[in-house]
């Protein structure tokens, strides 16, 4: 899977928690909690939703680096191997 698919795939789930969510008009390398408008419990089911669609654990003290779209893509090529 490529950075482009990974990236929809990420935009999907966090359109399931965020069905408002027009993500043409998101901007990648801004705070995605404050683009988007997720409170803590959105945010930690939308990185459950990621955790179970990638299989990939993602730990509480990684949270930080998940700051951006880019970001989080970044971190989950980097735990999938790609």
């Amino acid at each position: 899977m490529d950075k482009q698919q990974l990236r929809q795939q990420v935009l999907e789930e966090l359109q399931r928690i965020a069905p408002e969510l027009e993500a043409e008009t998101l901007r990648s390398d801004r705070p995605l909690r404050d683009e988007v408008d997720l409170d803590s419990m959105d945010w930690l089911r939308f990185l459950g939703a990621l955790h179970q669609r990638f299989a990939v654990n993602i730990p509480e003290a990684d949270y930080r680096q998940l700051h951006s779209l880019d970001s989080l893509v970044g971190y989950l090529q980097q735990r999938l191997g790609k």
